[in-house]
């Protein structure tokens, strides 16, 4: 199977290995619990956090368990003002991380190199997440749509992939179309994962 390279691959390769497992707490002030219980972790959740350390820490509760799973990530537009931080320890990242490379803009040459090592070890957590039936859903548009495929493929398995779907944001042309008018951004989707 064809595999998809970029610079920063071989440091972050298995870097969700070694993300710390931070211990998920419950902060009953800002808890809904059912009536007559206590708040606790066993009811829906919602995660205030790196979302990195965030996915890490529900694997001893959720690993294999979870059916489907959403995800909309930055689409590196180079608009987006998003910053590269993941704490990998290698000189590549450490230039990465000068404060003339974040935020990641629109001039940065290695934007797309940068985004794919943010979106690979996450990808990596959410495939442990996901039970053996399960499925993952990525919402896109052109910036990265291709990038994000050739990772699914290699982190769910090619023979996993389900399709490519379009998603019609705009019903009219925009007026700063010199040519075409992108009116749809795309939906990704893998699932019957096997873990192995």
């Amino acid at each position: 199977m064809p595999t998809l390279e970029f610079k920063g691959k071989q440091f972050i390769y298995s870097h969700h290995l070694s993300v710390p497992f931070r211990e998920l707490k419950v902060v009953a002030d800002k808890s809904l619990p059912a009536p007559g219980k206590k708040p606790s972790l066993d009811d829906n959740l919602i995660i205030h956090g790196d979302n990195l350390e965030a996915l890490k820490a529900l694997l001893p509760t959720h690993a294999g368990k979870i059916d489907c799973i959403f995800i909309d990530p930055p689409y590196n537009t180079g608009n987006e003002g998003w910053c590269y931080n993941d704490n990998v320890r290698s000189p590549l990242m450490k230039e990465w991380l000068k404060k003339s490379a974040n935020p990641v803009d629109k001039e940065d040459l290695e934007r797309h190199d940068k985004w794919l090592c943010m979106m690979w070890p996450r990808l990596n957590l959410l495939r442990e997440l996901l039970n053996e039936r399960g499925a993952i859903v990525v919402t896109l548009d052109d910036n990265e749509i291709h990038r994000m495929r050739g990772l699914m493929d290699e982190i769910f398995g090619e023979e996993n992939f389900i399709a490519t779907c379009l998603w019609q944001k705009n019903y009219s042309p925009k007026n700063t179309a010199e040519f075409f008018s992108s009116d749809h951004d795309y939906v990704l989707e893998s699932g019957d994962i096997t873990l192995i």
